[in-house]
């Protein structure tokens, strides 16, 4: 067997120098023991100082003068350092999700750009007293006024230290004769570098609650498991409102007492604040924040926090996996089902999956705690299948009920000549809450004014020119593409017939706003989407807002009903629940099932009884009908039977390989050629569909097919990925791909 004669490397892993690779000869004695993510010793620079490097590439051939390449010492020894970790991490995702390894090198190492560091200037008395004495009385003679003011300052206080700002603000003395000061010896000005913190600083202290004993059991399990070496990975089932947070906070609190860090993610910005309160009330400023409302100069600080142990506990999206703590012993994946932990960029991995293999990583290990009220189901089915450890949570923490939910049949509504959004009963549940000065939360899975504009006479629907998709009306007559930012003026006749009506299905969040107005004129609404949410500090302010009650409405799509927690809502109308439930997407009951039971969990957390008003065209449909009823394991066995008829994760795992071309049908015709390359590796057991259009076959100009593949051993997946993969290197080699890229997504999240 031969092996790769050369190694392309790093020496200097810091993002800005990951595509500056140096290329080394591999010596007789370490062939096969090289190996892409490893460490070795090189000889680096003119003197050829010994340095450690890390493995990127391999290849047999060389661009270079073979006599100027220089060759590897050895393989580094020691303690895995972070940046070892960053690359053995970097090197697992490119294998097990499809990437390059530069690709996969910089979605693990943080790319936060240095930044210059802020200060606190302070002013001090630098003169002994007498000598600062003749000094001011020179300086009055003088009529020198402002040395005059500010030593006056400073022997009415000579063992502080004045704020510089406070000087050149209040006491009006100018930066040029603070400096002339200095100079002359009579002050001295300090300089102190500080962190930028996003958290606000709060003096409302968070107070220790007592767990419940079903809280408690899984904190003592958690524990007694670290203890005794043992790293697991826990998923919590717990209906909403059942205290998971608290859970969190425990096993946190138990972390830090041994020295090590914690990471909790959550699926968005939107739950950012509420989350980070609730934890910054508990651990104060020892927790901070990592998301992409903040400033470079923010986000650089917080790394800069967490690499030298100033905070222990960092919160944020899927990207805050990657934070770079010198010794993280517990990783927290808050709402665990939510498709955006799944990346939808090269390589394309999942926050859960790669969380579960950084722990493995790390010098002690870390435990892994997922929590959700509505579980993946290939979360669940591990979790009964003994690969993690399940617990359930099955009451409020309150003593209250979860809400009644009804339903509302809209096909009937439109029977009895009710045009409106809402259903009679949501009509009636509104007068009654708002009377009574309670919240209300209406949701649905749409922004903008409108679903789609068509067309009453021939039924056009107005498309995007550059994506496969309908635009959406927004106010003052635009028409959006939500997919590439496209807009147009909405058309006051159809293109196609000639026809004046044109129209819309008006169900969008501007839409209800002002439906919500005209129906309660005297109600306060707010709305929360990602056309109100696009400013820094949009989210907090919102949620804030609602929290305080300045609003009894709080209208919104998705980001409205995860996670918060609103003891005076006690109404939550779910306006069009099956909108998401007939997408081409085989998760589309499971996400429609998570949603409605998300959104309904929203209603009586406090001790007021909650209800929920599910309006929909299908309501007898199993995954309403579950979401009703809040019952999970309900709808977990009528889906996982389905997923078993029809080899969906997590029965069988699945590979998506997406081919993306300008050229529909140059895109086609290769990919036709990469299902007859993968087929011919007869792979038994492997069932391939396709090639086909995507769900959504054009955005921007560029066409996207896809051919699926169907296996019970990932393993194989990855086989197949490999050949593929080397397939295109040669392709690309004679020239053959141009303008054809090729991504690989492992049990996708859509289609």
């Amino acid at each position: 067997m031969s092996f790769p004669k050369y190694a392309n490397i790093i020496i200097d892993i810091s993002h800005e120098k990951v595509d500056r690779l140096f290329q080394y000869r591999i010596p007789d004695r370490l062939l096969g023991q090289v190996e892409i993510g490893c460490s070795v010793d090189v000889p680096f620079g003119r003197g050829n100082t010994k340095r450690k490097g890390y493995v990127i590439e391999l290849s047999d051939e060389t661009n270079w003068d073979e006599d100027k390449i220089k060759e590897i010492i050895s393989l580094s020894e020691g303690i895995d350092t972070a940046e070892d970790i960053s690359i053995k991490l970097a090197a697992w995702m490119k294998r097990y999700y499809g990437s390059t390894m530069i690709a996969a090198l910089k979605t693990v190492v943080p790319t936060y750009k240095k930044q210059k560091r802020q200060v606190h200037k302070f002013v001090s008395l630098r003169l002994p007293e007498r000598e600062a004495i003749d000094a001011y009385n020179e300086s009055v003679r003088k009529k020198q006024k402002a040395r005059e003011r500010i030593l006056k300052e400073l022997l009415e206080n000579p063992s502080e230290r004045i704020p510089y700002g406070l000087i050149t603000s209040k006491l009006g003395v100018s930066a040029v004769t603070l400096k002339s000061m200095a100079d002359t010896g009579m002050i001295r000005i300090e300089e102190e570098e500080y962190y930028r913190n996003p958290v606000a600083a709060t003096s409302d202290r968070y107070k220790d609650k007592v767990l419940s004993p079903e809280q408690q059991n899984i904190v003592d399990t958690v524990k007694r498991d670290y203890d005794e070496g043992k790293r697991d990975t826990y998923l919590i089932h717990g209906i909403t409102g059942s205290g998971k947070t608290e859970v969190y906070i425990a096993l946190i609190d138990d972390m830090i007492k041994r020295g090590k860090q914690a990471i909790v993610l959550i699926p968005e910005i939107a739950l950012t604040y509420q989350t980070l309160m609730r934890f910054y009330r508990h651990f104060g400023d020892r927790v901070s924040v990592m998301n992409s409302s903040l400033s470079p100069g923010e986000k650089y600080d917080q790394m800069e926090r967490a690499r030298s142990g100033d905070i222990d506990i960092i919160i944020g999206p899927r990207s805050a996996l990657f934070t770079p703590f010198p010794n993280t012993g517990i990783i927290i994946i808050d709402e665990e089902h939510e498709s955006t932990y799944k990346s939808e960029n090269s390589p394309k991995y999942h926050a859960r999956e790669t969380a579960i293999y950084l722990s493995g990583l790390l010098p002690d290990g870390a435990a892994v705690v997922l929590g959700s009220a509505t579980p993946s189901l290939e979360s669940y089915y591990r979790a009964l299948n003994g690969e993690y450890h399940l617990f359930e949570l099955n009451r409020r923490l309150t003593g209250g009920t979860l809400p009644r939910v009804e339903m509302a049949d809209l096909r009937e509504e439109l029977r009895c000549g009710n045009r409106s959004i809402f259903s009679r009963r949501l009509q009636e549940l509104m007068n009654e809450k708002l009377s009574k000065g309670e919240q209300a939360m209406l949701f649905i899975n749409r922004r903008g004014l409108a679903g789609f504009i068509s067309c009453r006479s021939c039924g056009h629907v107005f498309k995007c020119p550059h994506c496969d998709v309908s635009l959406s009306e927004h106010r003052g007559g635009r028409l959006v593409c939500h997919y590439c930012g496209h807009e147009e003026i909405r058309p006051k006749v159809c293109p196609k017939c000639g026809s004046k009506y044109v129209s819309s299905f008006r169900a969008g969040t501007e839409q209800i706003e002002d439906e919500v107005k005209k129906f309660w004129p005297s109600a306060r609404v707010l709305r929360m989407d990602a056309d109100t949410t696009r400013t820094k500090g949009s989210y907090d302010s919102i949620l804030s807002a609602f929290s305080n009650k300045e609003a009894d409405v709080l209208v919104g799509t998705q980001m409205i009903v995860k996670g918060h927690d609103f003891p005076d809502v006690t109404l939550v109308g779910i306006l069009a629940a099956d909108m998401s439930l007939y997408a081409s997407d085989f998760r589309a009951s499971e996400r429609t099932f998570q949603l409605l039971t998300q959104a309904a969990g929203r209603a009586g957390r406090g001790s007021k009884e909650g209800n929920v008003v599910i309006q929909s065209y299908d309501p007898e449909h199993y995954s309403i009908q579950t979401a009703a009823r809040q019952d999970f394991k309900a709808f977990y066995e009528e889906e996982i039977a389905y997923r078993d008829l029809l080899r969906y994760p997590p029965i069988s795992h699945m590979m998506c390989v997406q081919i993306q071309s300008k050229d529909e049908d140059a895109g086609m015709k290769y990919a036709s050629r990469f299902r007859a390359m993968m087929e011919g590796k007869r792979v038994e057991g492997a069932i391939f569909i396709g090639p086909a259009l995507a769900p959504i076959a054009r955005i921007n100009d560029v066409y996207r097919m896809a051919i699926y593949v169907k296996h019970d051993d990932y393993d194989k997946l990855v086989m197949l990925k490999d050949a593929l993969e080397g397939y295109v290197k040669e392709l690309e080699q004679m020239g053959e791909l141009k303008g054809v890229v090729t991504q690989f997504d492992f049990d996708p999240m859509h289609g």
